[in-house]
């Protein structure tokens, strides 16, 4: 009776219910960009070979699938590895873990993150500290780093989702730093203090330099010269340095992953390091070059104590399961396994890469040069109307409704040139990139009978005009 009375009464009273708070209303989420709202659209429609062949392919998500067949091979060579191994050690994984992390999981991904820059930067086991994924790793270090109001200076094209995962519950502002595609979207120095600058103008206090090493969405490596320049430029204005290098070991092609670890230890090395360790921070995760983004497990790397310390606190919120530990330490720590896969991924990623480009260029679509990543950044400026990001959307959702392909454009990545588009193509069968490079095609096909046809138009109305 009490019971009814109750819900009764919480339902003549929902209308006046209290409000939520300024973090869940606000529009910082993100999901309002073309970027979400394409994932909407192949949620909504996704593409089936057998159950639905006309359905919408996703090409705006960078997971890489072309070596899973590695890692599951591993867990049936080695079932130990993702198994309890009896009730001893369920209890081990069940209790209660440190927040540092299981020290044999720490060691294996210091080793893994080693590998995959060739042996060229050592990284200390206790100064990895763990996290659900790096998007985690990303947004503890703003809140480490940066109070409410504070600035991130990131150059662009960048990763869609750094609006939502840096600013939503943090407070931060990122202010863009505009690249253009005439040295290949490399920043410099200039554009750097440019965004510097407006930053100060703007009432904002820059706390940090955000790179993504390599570029998410470009595809590419940034030069040895331009990571010295940005050193010399957070320390000039006394501000830190993240390096997301979430994608270091899918670089395939020449020129070589540069990590801002190799130049810290070169200058600590020869005794130049004035005070540029302590501003550097490196973030890592394994859902990209091993394809795991379900297991979450993201890395905060820093040369800083105070930085180290204050992340093992905030870990708290965003631990990594024992379980996922045992099982990827077990995996890491296999020196041949680590070896063969970091060696197949590169040669798979790269034939899928050229794959694409070819693709692509045979329906008459250029791409930027890259050499790393899941994606490609693809160059349809000379398709649009005019140089405007309403054109761009307009092709877009074109691309989306009519060719149904789910990709990213560039005013989603804060490009300043429209016409560019983010390509996934790891997360996908080699036929269903078939069928995606089919379709573009086609639409390429038609967009060319289409122009022809204005052109006459255009022509027959001139002549009857004169």
């Amino acid at each position: 009776m009490g019971g009814k009375l109750l819900l009764g009464a919480s339902q003549s009273h929902a209308a006046a219910s209290p409000p939520l708070s300024k973090v869940a209303t606000s529009g910082l989420h993100g999901e309002d960009s073309p970027y979400f709202a394409g994932w909407k659209a192949y949620d909504e429609n996704p593409y089936d070979t057998t159950s639905n062949p006309g359905g919408v392919i996703q090409m705006g998500l960078a997971e890489n699938q072309v070596s899973f067949d590695l890692l599951e091979g591993y867990l049936r060579d080695h079932p130990e590895a993702a198994g309890w191994g009896g009730v001893a050690s369920f209890r081990d994984n069940a209790l209660f873990q440190d927040y540092h992390g299981l020290k044999a999981f720490r060691k294996a991904m210091a080793s893994f993150m080693e590998k995959i820059r060739g042996g060229k930067a050592r990284f200390d086991p206790d100064r990895i500290v763990l996290t659900a994924g790096a998007t985690a790793a990303n947004e503890l270090l703003t809140f480490i780093l940066t109070n409410p109001g504070d600035a991130l200076l990131i150059p662009t094209p960048y990763y869609p989702g750094f609006d939502r995962d840096l600013r939503w519950r943090t407070g931060v502002n990122i202010v863009p730093v505009h690249c253009d595609s005439a040295n290949g979207f490399q920043v410099t120095v200039a554009v750097l203090q440019a965004a510097y600058e407006e930053a100060e103008a703007a009432g904002m206090r820059v706390r940090a330099v955000l790179l993504t090493n390599p570029s998410n969405p470009l595809g590419t490596t940034v030069k040895r010269s331009v990571l010295e320049d940005v050193l010399d430029f957070v320390v000039r204005h006394n501000i830190h340095l993240i390096s997301d290098e979430i994608y270091s070991g899918s670089v395939f092609a020449a020129p070589d992953l540069v990590s801002v670890a190799e130049l810290v230890e070169s200058r600590v090395r020869r005794g130049d390091d004035a005070g540029v360790a302590e501003r550097v921070h490196i973030v890592y995760s394994l859902s990209k070059d091993l394809g795991l983004p379900g297991f979450r497990v993201g890395v905060v790397y820093s040369y800083n104590d105070a930085v180290v310390t204050t992340a093992r606190r905030m870990s708290s919120f965003t631990l990594v399961s024992s379980q996922t530990q045992k099982t990827l330490a077990a995996m890491l720590s296999d020196a041949d396994f680590a070896d063969a896969y970091i060696r197949t991924n590169r040669e798979r990623l790269r034939a899928r890469h050229d794959h694409i480009v070819a693709g692509l260029a045979r329906a008459g679509v250029p791409c930027l040069r890259g050499n790393a990543g899941l994606f490609v950044w693809m160059d349809m400026r000379w398709l649009l109307g005019g140089a405007t990001v309403a054109s761009e959307l307009r092709l877009w959702d074109r691309m989306l409704r009519e060719v149904k392909l789910n990709i990213s454009p560039a005013s989603s990545c804060h490009c300043s040139e429209p016409g560019w588009f983010r390509v996934c193509f790891a997360n996908m069968s080699l036929d269903t990139l078939d069928v995606a490079l089919a379709r573009m095609s086609r639409f390429m096909d038609r967009w060319s009978k289409e122009t022809a046809m204005s052109t006459l138009q255009q022509q027959h109305l001139l002549y009857h005009t004169l």
